[in-house]
């Protein structure tokens, strides 16, 4: 049975000013009110982040179908959006559950009726495992953490000995590799680490995880190499600790946005599939991904390195497509070849690379023209740089822009006339929707008819 948020609460809640881009309007309306005037895009202010609706259901299916067939569980990272709202899409199309980083998002997401959580991150804090003791007096809530180390085992035990706790808290041992984030740097000690789990009185061992992710950055041969290397030594790790395991249910996980594919393989190998019959004891080994970015996908980091994009060698392949777009108003021709845009790092995310342009029109409605020949080449806190020509290859490039006086090779102030908008393509959603309170979802980008507005929580 899917899991059901209570989501009644955010269509109730009034718009306000603080609100960036809604319609002037709308401020004073709950959103269910506003939606039911079937607002436009056209009514909304600039800067803008926009979701499409057609292209997030292409991708939760995709994402849904292509996992469902070889034997895994998704649980994707809900703190790339902090949105119940697609938490509920993601949840509706079959995932298990959602994982998130922080006890603040456990609590936040919990607050909104989530059951079925993973922290992929170990919990110390006292006052986080005196809450957590709390809520676990709930039979429906299905919690799993992480630990790697004995004093992460120590410091949850200290706290948890000395709370009435309804049922031991569930970790899974996380297994890491030297360059990488966190974990236990070697199956010798990732296996000590499970054996004190299961020996503890307030812990239940419950499986293995880790992050593939932060051990490569493309999809060159050695990228590949290190990140299978890794997977097969989680594998190894969970088959070694199988007598620690008790008749319940385990995780096996790992799985961002870049390499779900060569997780899949792995986990096949080890065992994963639509067919796979239950652990001895009756408990299900739950071989899990926790892909966060597929639903929005992107147009830069994750579209080079996705095994789905739009772009990927196999033809025949799953596809995700980019289901953010930014729009920003172009407010100075400053100089030959350059345009400012009234949005910046408050509004669109830069860490994984500057935004891309992709169209213009003269304002929202109307129709969308591409751009040819153009960069942004910088961010400022509410300006985009965006050059053309020679002045976009040479910013690009690290040189200066063109001398005062210089003659442009290009005229690009007509294609962007002061007071058109600029369709962005993005790279990185989870650093687009900790920007915004609220964001319009139009039911396709090429209609401009909004038919949701999603509030994030962080």
């Amino acid at each position: 049975m899917t899991e059901r948020l209570r989501l009644d609460g955010f269509t109730a809640e009034r718009l306000s000013a603080r609100d960036k881009g809604v319609p002037t309007r709308a401020v004073g309306m709950t959103t269910a009110e506003f939606l039911a005037t079937e607002p436009e895009l056209s009514e909304f202010w600039t800067p803008l982040i926009v979701l499409d609706d057609e292209a997030m259901r292409q991708n939760a299916a995709t994402m849904s179908e292509w996992t469902h067939a070889r034997g895994l569980h998704l649980m994707p990272h809900g703190k790339t959006t902090m949105a119940p709202a697609l938490w509920q899409r993601q949840l509706d199309t079959g995932s298990l559950g959602i994982t998130l980083a922080t006890m603040g998002q456990v609590r936040t997401a919990h607050s909104f009726g989530l059951d079925s959580i993973m922290l992929a991150n170990s919990v110390v804090d006292p006052r986080a495992l005196t809450y957590l003791a709390g809520e676990l007096a709930d039979p429906a809530l299905r919690f799993v953490c992480w630990a790697d180390s004995f004093d992460t085992v120590a410091a949850m035990e200290e706290t948890l000995r000395s709370l009435a706790l309804a049922r031991p808290v569930d970790v899974c041992v996380e297994l890491g590799m030297g360059g990488g984030r966190t974990g236990a740097r070697s199956i010798a000690e990732a296996t000590a680490i499970a054996e004190r789990i299961a020996s503890s009185s307030v812990l239940r061992l419950a499986g293995v995880a880790g992050y593939e992710g932060s051990l490569a950055h493309d999809r060159s041969e050695a990228g590949l190499r290190v990140v299978r290397e890794y997977l097969m030594r989680q594998i190894e790790l969970h088959e070694g600790i199988q007598r620690l395991y008790d008749d319940g249910d385990v995780y096996v996980t790992a799985g961002g946005s870049a390499y779900f594919d060569l997780v899949a393989e792995v986990y096949a190998q080890a065992g994963a599939s639509a067919d796979a019959p239950p652990r001895p004891g009756g408990g299900r080994t739950l071989f899990t991904l926790r892909s966060g970015a597929y639903l929005i996908h992107d147009d830069g980091f994750y579209r080079g390195i996705s095994p789905f994009d739009e772009a990927a060698p196999d033809a025949e392949g799953p596809r995700l497509r980019p289901a953010m777009r930014g729009i920003a108003r172009v407010v100075s021709h400053p100089e030959p070849g350059l345009a400012l845009l009234d949005g910046g790092k408050r509004d669109f995310p830069y860490d994984e690379g500057l935004p891309v342009a992709r169209q213009v029109a003269a304002d929202l409605g109307e129709a969308w023209s591409p751009l040819t020949d153009t960069s942004v080449t910088a961010l400022n806190d509410q300006h985009a740089f965006l050059r053309w020509g020679a002045d976009a290859s040479n910013a690009a490039a690290g040189g200066s822009s063109r001398e005062a006086g210089e003659s442009a090779d290009v005229a690009p102030t007509g294609s962007a006339p002061i007071g058109s908008v600029v369709a962005l393509g993005l790279s990185h959603p989870c650093t687009a929707f900790d920007k915004w309170r609220v964001l319009p979802v139009v039911d396709s980008w090429d209609s401009g008819c909004v038919v949701e507005l999603v509030r994030t929580y962080f």
